[in-house]
C-alpha cells in the first residue's frame, strides 16, 4: 500500500476492475468508465475480480472452502506462526509505535519542556559569581602603611570571592503572563499533532485490514471456480474425444483457466503486501495475521451532512491546531505589546571578598576591596528604550497572527469540502453496495432455479455456464463495493476526526 496508491479514487480502482471482467467475459470495453489511472492496487484487486467471473459453483460452499484454505496455509507453512490480530488491536499498536506518531510525541515533549521553561524563566534571574586568586602583603591602613614603598611582597595567599545577585519580577505588564500562554497554546498544538498523525494511520490501517480480507475472499472464491472449470474442462475433454463435443469451446476454455492460474497470484501478492503493511504500521518485530474472517460492512448508518461537519469542527485535528495556533500567536502579540512597557521587581544583592594577607580595615567609613561582607535588597525597575525594533516587532506579531487566522479559515473551508466529498463518496458506496446485494441475490436465485432444472433433467449441463458467470460478477462486485463502502467510511472518519463513528 504506497502513498500513490492510497490516493486512488474509488472510481479508478473501479475502472481497471471492471476493464480486466469485461475483457474476460467478452464485454465491449466501452462499457468501462473511462479513467487513465491504473496502478498495482486497482490490478491485484482487478485480479481478483477476475477470477471471481469463471466460478461455476452454487452458493453456501464459501465456508467449507474457507476452512480448507485456512487449512492448506498452515500446512504450506508448519513454521510461520504469525500472530493474529485484531482490527481494534492493530488501530492500538499503530497508533503507540507508528514513527509519525514517535515523532510527534517527542515534539510534544519538547514542546512541555518549553513551557516548563516559560514558567520558571521569569523567577530564575539570579547570578552567582566567584574566583580564587594570590594576593600579595599588604599591611596598615587607609592613614599609614609600611607596605607603601614595597612593589612586590615575597609573601603571597589566596584570595577569594563570591557574590549572588537577583531580582523577583512584581509586575511586568503582562508579559510573564502572555509568555505562559503562548507556550500553553504551543504545547496543546502538540497534542492535536498527534492526534493528527493517529488520524492519518488509523487511515492506512483500516485500508490494509480490509484489503487482507478482499484477498482472502476473492482467493476462495477463486479456488471453487478452479476447481468446478477444470471438472469442466474434463466433461468438455470427454465430449471432444466421443465427437460429441466443441473443440474451439473447449480451447477457449482452456485459455481463459490459463489466464486464471496467471491472474491468481494477483491475490496473493496483495495480500502479502497488505500484511507486510500491517506489520509496519503496527511496528511489530514478527509477522502478523488478522482473523481469517469474511468481509463485512462498518455497521454505521449515515445520518445528516451537518452532523458529520459539526463533528469535523470539533474533532478534526488540523482544526484544533489552526485554532491553538491562533491562540499562541494572539498570545504572542500581547507580548510584544507589554515588552513596551518596564519591568517592577525586588532586586536582592549579596557578597563576600577576603584575602588572607591583605589587612582587614574594620573602620566603617573606608571601602576594603580586600576584606569586606555587603548585602542589600530593593525595588527595581528595568525599562529597554528602544521602542522603534519593539515596534517593528510588534507589526511582526500582528502580521503573523493574521496569517495564521487566515490558515484557520482556510482549514475550516477545505476540510468542510472534504467531509463533504466524503460524505458523498460513502452515500453512494452504500448505494451501489445495496444494488449490488440485490442483484446478486437475483443471480442467485437464477443459478439455484437452473440447478434445480438440472435435477429434474429440464436443463443441460451447459446451460450452468452463463448463469454461473453471472452470479460470479455480481458477487465480485458485491464484494468491491462492500470494500468500497468500508473505505469511504473509513475516510469519511478520517474528515471529520470522529473516531467514535466507526465503532
Amino acid at each position: 500500500m504506497g502513498a500513490a496508491e492510497a490516493r486512488l479514487s474509488v472510481q479508478d480502482q473501479r475502472t481497471v476492475r471492471f476493464r480486466w471482467l469485461s475483457g474476460l467475459l467478452g464485454l465491449p470495453r466501452s462499457c468501462a468508465p473511462r479513467s487513465g489511472v491504473a496502478v498495482r492496487a486497482g490490478r491485484w484487486l482487478g485480479g481478483a475480480g477476475v477470477c471471481l467471473a469463471l466460478l461455476a459453483a452454487a452458493p453456501g460452499v464459501l465456508a467449507d472452502t474457507r476452512k480448507r484454505v485456512q487449512l492448506s496455509r498452515l500446512e504450506a507453512k508448519p513454521h510461520a506462526a504469525p500472530r493474529v490480530y485484531t482490527l481494534a488491536e492493530l488501530l492500538m499498536l499503530a497508533e503507540t509505535n507508528y514513527p509519525k506518531v514517535r515523532e510527534a510525541r517527542a515534539r510534544l515533549a519538547f514542546r512541555k519542556a518549553q513551557l516548563w521553561e516559560a514558567r520558571t524563566a521569569p523567577f530564575s534571574e539570579f547570578k552567582f559569581e566567584g574566583g580564587v586568586g594570590v594576593a600579595p602583603t599588604l599591611s596598615g591602613n587607609p592613614v599609614y602603611s609600611p607596605s607603601t614603598d614595597v612593589a612586590l611582597t615575597k609573601n603571597l595567599a589566596l584570595a577569594w570571592q563570591f557574590s549572588i545577585e537577583g531580582v523577583v519580577p512584581l509586575w511586568t505588564f503582562g508579559k510573564i503572563t502572555n509568555l505562559w500562554d503562548a507556550a500553553e497554546a504551543n504545547q496543546e498544538l502538540g497534542r492535536h499533532e498527534i492526534d493528527k498523525e493517529k488520524n492519518t494511520i488509523r487511515m492506512d490501517v483500516r485500508r490494509a485490514y480490509y484489503g487482507v480480507l478482499l484477498a482472502r475472499d476473492s482467493r476462495i472464491l477463486l479456488d471453487r471456480a478452479t476447481k468446478n472449470l477444470d471438472d469442466y474442462i474434463s466433461k468438455m475433454e470427454q465430449q471432444v474425444e466421443a465427437g460429441e463435443g466443441d473443440e474451439i469451446e473447449l480451447l477457449k476454455i482452456k485459455i481463459q483457466r490459463a489466464e486464471l492460474t496467471a491472474r491468481g497470484t494477483d491475490a496473493d501478492k496483495g495480500e502479502a503486501a497488505a500484511l507486510a503493511g500491517l506489520r509496519f504500521y503496527a511496528g511489530a518485530d514478527a509477522p502478523v495475521d488478522v482473523p481469517d474472517v469474511p468481509l463485512e460492512a462498518i455497521q454505521h448508518s449515515l445520518g445528516p451532512v451537518v452532523n458529520y461537519l459539526e463533528a469535523a469542527r470539533l474533532h478534526r485535528p488540523e482544526i484544533n491546531m489552526a485554532r491553538a495556533g491562533v491562540a499562541a500567536r494572539r498570545a504572542q502579540v500581547e507580548l510584544a505589546k507589554a515588552k513596551l512597557y518596564p519591568d517592577l521587581g525586588l532586586g536582592f544583592q549579596g557578597g563576600l571578598v577576603r584575602a588572607a594577607e591583605i589587612t582587614d580595615q574594620r573602620n566603617p567609613f573606608t571601602r576594603d576591596q580586600g576584606n569586606r561582607a555587603y548585602y542589600g535588597m530593593g525595588f527595581v525597575l528595568r525599562w529597554k528604550l528602544d521602542f522603534l525594533p519593539q515596534s517593528a516587532r510588534l507589526a511582526q506579531a500582528r502580521a503573523q497572527l493574521e496569517e495564521v487566522r487566515a490558515t484557520e479559515r482556510f482549514a475550516l473551508g477545505g476540510i468542510a469540502a472534504e467531509v463533504e466529498v466524503s460524505y458523498a463518496e460513502a452515500t453512494a458506496a452504500r448505494v451501489r453496495l445495496d444494488a449490488w446485494t440485490e442483484a446478486t441475490n437475483y443471480a442467485k436465485r437464477w443459478l439455484i432455479k437452473v440447478q434445480q432444472g438440472m435435477d429434474l433433467g429440464l436443463s443441460e449441463q451447459q446451460d450452468l455456464v452463463e448463469p454461473s458467470k453471472t452470479y460470479a460478477l455480481k458477487k465480485a462486485s458485491e464484494m468491491e463495493a462492500l470494500y468500497d463502502f468500508n473505505i469511504a467510511l473509513a475516510k469519511l472518519a478520517q474528515a471529520t476526526g470522529w473516531e467514535d463513528m466507526l465503532n
